[in-house]
């Protein structure tokens, strides 16, 4: 039997939500995301705003000049998780196989529901656009990635001022042909750099892809050839995969000017190291990799890593780890755009504590009474006394 994968796309969904709570920007070009002169970005736009050629990612400053009359709204980035879980534990009810993949976006594997994907796709959408007065686009197919692809054709073949709301279907073993006109960025794993080097030997469409004599598809671009001309055909059978395994956890900022300042720099370290730190003992993880993000002035990004001799969720040896890498980075006076901090290679948490390790479990039982307090009171609540040299007026912004 052939699987029935539907992929969901909930359409400009952080703006579908403002649209809700403010019924006058409908139709209007509107922005979520930061202040223009605050070096904000575009975190999502209205389908009034692309028409301006307005995207996600696109700098604030840059929106306003190709649409003077945007409108910016700071978001409500609290109600976004809420609606999305609802929606989310709603499309649970059709099936446990449920993989959500976004805030946004998931995929459902309905095989075992009797109707076809088309009327699967028109219930879910009508449900959730009655129930939540949101949008969204669907597309189906026999595996994830025709489904994906599905959903990105449907709603780039309705592109106009209005949520596309668009429904593709791609009947089984019709995957290849549906796939062959598109471009070959259209394809997982398929980068601008991939795609750059396929249009210099004359690949411009999957299909080109898909003709390829695997040898050659090896030849140029190593073991990732022979994955790719099974992508081209259509071909992909990874499992609806039901839960995430967390592999990393991070935070940066993006400060609203150019910092010099090294006090300011390390007491913004000493910040993403405490929040970084605390949602690892929120999942119960421990990592013995701090990573360090660093941007100057001119966007361009480098990343520091170490490995500590015993894996850690502790602010201070974050602190201490991400702080010795940007000594070691930065070069003095050096304008810094961005930091960031980040912790992987988890363990399980806890070690077992010795019989005399009474320190150890002193630090562990004042971590997670701060926790707990700052939790239920606000993060300025409490701090160490040793953390006080850190608060200063000074605040960035953090993404």
């Amino acid at each position: 039997m052939d699987r029935k994968i539907l992929h969901i796309d909930l359409d400009a969904f952080f703006c579908s939500v403002e649209e809700n709570n403010n019924p006058s920007l409908r139709g209007k070009p509107f922005a979520v995301g930061g202040r223009p002169d605050e070096r904000g970005v575009v975190a999502s736009c209205s389908y009034a705003a692309r028409m301006f050629g307005i995207h996600s990612a696109m700098p604030m400053a840059r929106a306003i000049k190709l649409c003077p009359e945007l409108i910016i709204v700071s978001g409500r980035h609290g109600d976004y998780g809420k609606i999305s879980k609802q929606v989310m534990e709603y499309l649970s009810t059709l099936t446990p196989l449920i993989e959500q993949v976004s805030i946004d976006e998931a995929f459902l594997d309905l095989s075992d529901l009797p109707e076809s994907g088309d009327i699967l796709a028109k219930t879910i959408q009508k449900y959730i656009l009655d129930h939540f007065h949101l949008p969204c686009s669907i597309g189906v197919a026999t595996n994830k990635l025709v489904a994906k692809i599905a959903t990105n054709v449907g709603k780039a073949s309705n592109r106009s001022a209005h949520s596309p709301q668009a429904i593709r279907v791609v009947p089984p073993g019709q995957e290849a042909d549906f796939l062959a006109p598109l471009p070959t960025k259209a394809l997982w794993g398929i980068g601008p750099k991939t795609a750059a080097r396929l249009d210099e030997i004359g690949i411009h469409t999957i299909g080109d892809v898909s003709h390829m004599p695997k040898q050659d598809l090896i030849k140029y671009l190593g073991k990732f050839g022979e994955e790719l001309e099974k992508r081209a055909l259509g071909i992909d059978e990874s499992p609806i995969h039901t839960s995430h395994e967390v592999k990393s956890v991070s935070n940066e900022t993006t400060f609203s000017h150019d910092i010099t300042d090294i006090q300011i720099l390390y007491e913004t370290l000493h910040r993403l190291s405490e929040s970084v730190g605390r949602r690892l003992r929120k999942h119960n993880l421990k990592g013995s990799t701090v990573k360090l993000k660093l941007r100057w002035q001119d966007f361009t990004t480098l990343t520091r890593q170490e490995t500590l001799p015993v894996p850690t969720n502790d602010d201070r040896e974050i602190y201490a780890s991400a702080r010795n890498l940007f000594n070691k980075t930065w070069k003095n006076g050096r304008p810094v755009r961005l930091l960031g901090v980040g912790v992987t290679q988890f363990s399980n948490l806890v070690k077992q504590l010795g019989l005399w390790d009474t320190q150890n479990k002193k630090d562990v039982n004042l971590l997670t009474a701060v926790d707990v307090l700052r939790d239920r009171f606000g993060k300025n609540t409490i701090m160490r006394g040793s953390d006080l040299k850190y608060k200063k007026p000074y605040k960035p912004d953090e993404n």
